[in-house]
């Protein structure tokens, strides 16, 4: 449906009083709807202010009759959610939370190179020592070698990696896991654990949460009214013509003013935003200052950094990864499924940090998670299958380098040949959070509710 079937052709045709025509008003069909019922509405107070003054108004007028119509146009216009937050000022710092979905195998990823076990479980697949990225060699550990791009990161000290992270529950269910650790309760909370953190955190501006790819992940549902979008240039209005938006966001504008009604606070929000992406998009070069990789991923990672270079007050920021549930074909050092995976990953978030500079980048974290990890041993068809403790990779301003929480041998691993969940995922988070979001003890017990968090480490 659009805004010329939002109401009938006969109220249509009396939109404008002086434009029976009323589709010459604009470049498109939906811009010259949006601008008669404008005009329509203004001569409408012009005739009938007298008539009303005994306790008719306009929002009871648009209730009984254009309001409709307003309301349906509004909902079909915004392609993107918005919020309904509004802060006096724009907070600093932005938590990123990567998603690697399908449960990423954390003994490739971060590899406790110094533990024998390790090739013997996996002749085929383990990587040897002297092919290792060098990493935290102290507590015998080095990194997939296709993480390489990450090495100025590591020399900076901007890296930080937590072995055997897990949820309390060993579902292997992809469905189950993942909902776990999003909703951050294995209980009966219907919210996600983001979308509390915003709570906690407060008013924000438009683009305070926005969830790139399209789609809001379980983790930011709830009330933060997070914004999902693929990029910056496909948030629009449907219908309007680009080149003739001022008028018609001007309409827009005129036709919510005093309506309290959600669509409305909708509506102005997104052509508040509009705003702060022409702004952003605008101020973009000719040619990129940094060369991202191919792929949806890396795409997702420029537009984020357009936001946080552009100052748009992004607190918490989305992104899934999927691919990583490695039944077969996992590989070495130089190929296969998770050579690839973690290559494409290294690659992108090498372009991102660069691209952010070294002040933004100061004030974001990049948090890397997925809902299990994999068995210790390899199966027959050069893969692994569904484990429990994994592997989080914690990136960006104020970590504290290297491997921390607890590790022990994979001689200790489960009775069903699992790395243990020997650190909670809710202590990693809640320390990264309270960090990068400067949240105090009080504000974040309602996160993960019921949970005294232990400090693992990883945040300076």
């Amino acid at each position: 449906m659009d805004a010329t079937t939002a109401l009938s052709d006969d109220v249509l045709r009396t939109l404008h009083p002086d434009c029976p025509d009323w589709q010459r008003l604009g470049p498109t069909p939906r811009d010259a709807a949006i601008r008669a019922m404008a005009e329509a509405q203004r001569v409408a107070e012009e005739e009938r202010g007298q008539a009303w003054s005994g306790g008719f108004n306009r929002r009871t007028f648009l209730k009984a009759g254009l309001g409709v119509g307003v309301a349906t146009l509004g909902a079909q216009l915004v392609t993107s959610r918005v919020s309904y937050a509004a802060a006096d000022e724009v907070q600093q710092g932005t938590l990123v939370v990567v998603f690697l979905r399908g449960g990423m195998d954390g003994l490739s990823m971060l590899v406790p190179a110094s533990d024998p076990q390790l090739l013997k479980e996996r002749p085929n697949i383990g990587l040897h020592a002297g092919s290792l990225l060098e990493f935290d060699t102290a507590r015998g550990f080095g990194l997939h070698p296709a993480l390489s791009p990450l090495a100025p990161l590591i020399k900076q000290g901007r890296v930080a990696a937590v072995p055997a992270v897990s949820t309390p529950d060993l579902s292997r269910s992809h469905f189950q896991a993942q909902d776990c650790l999003e909703r951050g309760s294995s209980g009966s909370l219907t919210t996600g654990w983001l979308d509390r953190v915003l709570a906690a955190a407060g008013p924000g501006t438009t683009f305070r949460s926005v969830a790139m790819g399209g789609t809001t992940p379980r983790s930011l549902v709830g009330s933060a009214n997070p914004i999902a979008m693929h990029d910056l240039r496909s948030f629009a209005l449907n219908g309007v013509d680009a080149r003739d938006m001022k008028a018609t966001t001007g309409a827009l504008q005129s036709l919510y003013t005093g309506i309290d009604h959600p669509i409305a606070k909708q509506t102005k929000l997104a052509i508040g935003a509009l705003g702060t992406v022409k702004r952003i998009t605008t101020a973009q070069p000719a040619k990129p200052a940094v060369q991202y990789p191919d792929g949806n991923f890396a795409d997702a990672l420029q537009n984020l950094a357009m936001l946080l270079k552009g100052g748009a007050g992004v607190r918490v920021a989305c992104i899934d990864v999927g691919g990583w549930d490695t039944h077969t074909g996992m590989g070495n050092a130089d190929s296969g499924d998770m050579q690839r995976h973690l290559g494409d990953l290294a690659k992108a978030l090498a372009a991102f940090t660069e691209d952010l500079g070294s002040d933004v980048l100061d004030g974001t974290t990049i948090v890397t998670m997925s809902e299990f990890g994999r068995r210790v041993e390899e199966n027959a068809s050069g893969g692994t299958d569904h484990g429990h403790g994994g592997a989080v990779l914690v990136i960006g301003g104020g970590v504290r380098p290297g491997v921390h929480g607890v590790w022990k041998r994979l001689s200790h691993r489960t009775t069903l040949g699992d790395v243990p969940g020997w650190n909670d995922y809710r202590d990693v988070l809640t320390e990264v959070v309270s960090k990068r979001l400067s949240l105090s003890a009080g504000k974040l017990k309602h996160v993960f509710p019921g949970w005294r968090a232990t400090p693992v480490g990883v945040v300076a």
